[in-house]
């Protein structure tokens, strides 16, 4: 099952007010699992950027000015997302930009059908917590270290440690490695392994008396291991 993890930075909060996409990443996951493929771009959004949204992810206009536009990228991003689902933590957001982006340039939108809420799973798992990804990241020691500004991959990248969390991903996966004992099986039998010395004995001689004195007491000649 491959699903694509996404995120996006914009020069604001809403697509509708002529606010765009300034960042964009996505991280390849594989039954539930990082398959370190990820696609990420910077974005000229043929706009000026707000002080407010360049405090956030740090993007000024002279950095993004010789960036490429959305419409230059669209083919390549596509192309990445395919028909997979999509995990995005508060999805409505990032997928309302994206659509505004593709029907700018008279692209078909994106389904929000096809959307998975980090967010959404989060309410449902964890009643009560707060789900910003920062919380949820803290929640589950997910190293935020790096993270002193927001970014599109990096924060991809969190939402998809977020959300394996989440559902159990990595154990999941863990659990398809064959164990120590079915690797042993696929070799062909093995000689057992003997000690050199046997262990020290752990009952005193008197609990073992007291042992044996239960038994006859309470078992007598019905103990288990007295029968057959």
């Amino acid at each position: 099952m491959r699903e694509i993890v996404l995120d996006t930075e914009t020069t604001g909060l809403d697509p509708a007010t002529g606010h765009r996409i300034v960042e964009i990443g996505c991280v390849e996951l594989a039954d539930h699992f990082p398959t370190g493929k990820s696609f990420q771009h910077y974005l000229n959004p043929e706009r000026d950027m707000p002080e407010d949204a360049a405090r956030v992810h740090g993007l000024t206009d002279a950095f993004l000015k010789d960036k490429p536009r959305f419409a230059d990228i669209v083919e390549g991003l596509l192309e990445f997302l395919a028909d997979s689902p999509l995990v995005i933590h508060n999805a409505g957001f990032d997928l309302r930009f994206l659509n505004a982006e593709l029907e700018r340039i008279g692209r078909p939108p994106i389904s929000f059908a096809r959307a998975i809420d980090t967010i959404e799973i989060a309410k449902a798992k964890l009643p009560g917590a707060r789900y910003s990804l920062d919380e949820l990241c803290k929640r589950f020691a997910i190293d935020l270290s790096a993270r002193d500004k927001h970014g599109a991959l990096l924060d991809a990248e969190l939402t998809a440690q977020v959300y394996l969390e989440l559902v159990g991903g990595r154990q999941k996966r863990l659990l398809l490695a064959p164990s120590d004992a079915e690797a042993d099986l696929a070799d062909g039998p093995r000689a057992q392994r003997q000690r050199l010395q046997p262990l020290p004995e752990r009952l005193t001689a008197q609990e073992r008396q007291a042992h044996e004195d239960f038994v006859a007491r309470e078992l007598g000649a019905n103990a288990l291991w007295k029968t057959g």
